[in-house]
């Protein structure tokens, strides 16, 4: 089991579940962030801390948010468009650092509108 990281997160990215994090396992994407399945320890450290409830442990991930779910395994899990190969398992998201690419989901969502 593990927290999930959906929709409301996009364009938003306030990155105070990263501050509280105690393992690294979220990852910063170029609109979203995500929270590594294997990587997470369940300690829902993240999920108060999120202004936008956008974290959801993946039990109690509403309907409309169920496919991200897969979403969030998929970034890890799968060829993203302009890679070469699947993240997989980087071992800490300061490491590695922001990435320039989501998913094909959040990707092909409209932006939102951003205050000045």
């Amino acid at each position: 089991m593990t927290y999930v990281i959906g929709e409301p997160c996009v364009d938003v990215k306030d990155r105070a579940c990263v501050d509280e994090c105690p393992v690294d396992c979220i990852y910063e994407g170029e609109r979203t962030l995500y929270i590594h399945p294997d990587e997470c320890v369940d300690c829902g450290a993240c999920e108060p801390v999120c202004p936008v409830e956008a974290i959801y442990y993946e039990d109690d991930l509403p309907d409309a948010l169920q496919p991200y779910l897969q979403d969030n395994d998929d970034f890890f899990s799968t060829v993203l468009p302009g890679r070469d190969a699947p993240l997989g398992s980087p071992g800490g998201a300061v490491k590695l650092g922001a990435l320039d690419v989501d998913t094909p989901l959040v990707a092909g969502l409209p932006r939102r509108a951003t205050s000045p």
